[in-house]
């Protein structure tokens, strides 16, 4: 860890400047910004009681301005995606836009996330053909000149240079987009070295940080962006599939999907490997020290339930979104089991 990593020294230093960088994106004229800011606050209470009298405002301006605009015909330079959310939240009304809330429904995490909800579909519940596909530099990617100002930090960690973006949307604490070497245009295939990278950030990381990990989405396993990144947070309480119960940890209990642990990065690699060749996609968990391994039938082959999205690291981990209060509200753990199982491959 370099010196110049501020913001990783410690779990507050981070989340200060987490906050900090949030602010300063309102500043930002445009739809995107307001909206990232509005999804992270209404996602984390300590950041909406800092910036709601900003976020009120701003948001009156912004529905002043497309209010305006619509009744006079004048052309809408956002992107179809914004405008979509903008006037989704415009028809709900600033002051009933619902606050983030999660529950325990047995061994799961259930999560109502209002402002996610108004997020477009994406192509990440397609199927996909192959675990590899080209970086294309004319489709979406990291590297896009609209999104410097979506980049919370930029530097070297661990000896690489990496930008770290909000995410938009965000359902985990603390929720970054980590791109190693962006500018190069990996494609979200997982190579070795990049493998052994991440494992020794997080070992690094979790020095200093409390409940840090990082969340990865391979191909047809509900990764968006064929870009390679990695989904930072850190937790308070561990991610369901982290308990102790189960028996991957050390505990009694199977794990409805199946989940191989690693505590060796050479052997959590000859596992991903032969996963490569067989062409079995999968989602990834690194904590400290550790590798959660969840090989899974892939996006289109998983049926997703009417109470929520597709299967992504975070589902397979045992968290679900929910994107209506009455689901949040009744959602009972057998049918979270059944979906966890029913997206799993067979040992």
């Amino acid at each position: 860890m370099t010196d110049t990593a501020l913001p990783f020294h410690s779990t507050a230093d981070l989340r200060r400047a987490f906050e900090e960088g949030l602010g300063r994106l309102l500043d930002h004229d445009g739809l995107g910004p307001f909206i990232l800011v509005a999804a992270n606050a209404t996602f984390d209470a300590e950041v909406y009681a800092t910036l709601e009298e900003r976020l009120r405002h701003r948001f009156g301006e912004l529905e002043r301005h497309y209010r305006e605009a619509l009744a006079e015909g004048h052309p809408l330079r956002d992107t179809d995606d914004d405008l979509m959310v903008m006037l989704k939240m415009i028809a709900v009304g600033f002051d009933r836009l619902r606050k983030t809330e999660t529950r325990a429904v047995g061994p799961w995490e259930v999560q109502y996330n209002h402002l996610r909800s108004f997020r477009p579909p994406r192509a990440s519940g397609t199927a996909v053909a192959t675990l590899r596909q080209p970086f294309n530099p004319d489709g979406f990617h990291f590297n896009k000149p609209f999104l410097e100002k979506e980049c919370f930090w930029r530097g070297e960690l661990e000896g690489r240079p990496v930008a770290l973006l909000y995410n938009k949307y965000p359902f985990v604490d603390l929720h970054g987009l980590l791109v190693p070497e962006g500018p190069a245009g990996h494609p979200q295939f997982l190579e070795e070295a990049h493998h052994h990278y991440i494992w020794q950030l997080t070992a690094a990381l979790g020095e200093r940080l409390d409940g840090v990990g990082f969340g990865y989405n391979a191909l047809g396993a509900h990764a968006s962006v064929n870009h390679l990144h990695f989904q930072l947070f850190a937790r308070a309480e561990p991610l369901p599939v982290a308990h102790s119960r189960w028996r991957h940890n050390g505990g009694g209990e199977p794990y409805p999907a199946r989940c191989e642990a690693f505590d060796s990065a050479t052997t959590a690699w000859e596992y991903i490997a032969r996963l490569h060749r067989r062409g079995i996609t999968y989602n990834l968990i690194y904590l400290p020290g550790r590798l959660l391994c969840l090989p899974r039938k892939p996006q289109g082959e998983c049926p997703i339930p009417p109470w929520g999205a597709g299967l992504s690291w975070y589902e397979m981990s045992g968290g679900m979104l929910t994107f209506n209060h009455h689901d949040f509200d009744q959602l009972s753990e057998a049918p979270v089991t059944t979906l966890l199982a029913d997206a799993s491959l067979a040992p």
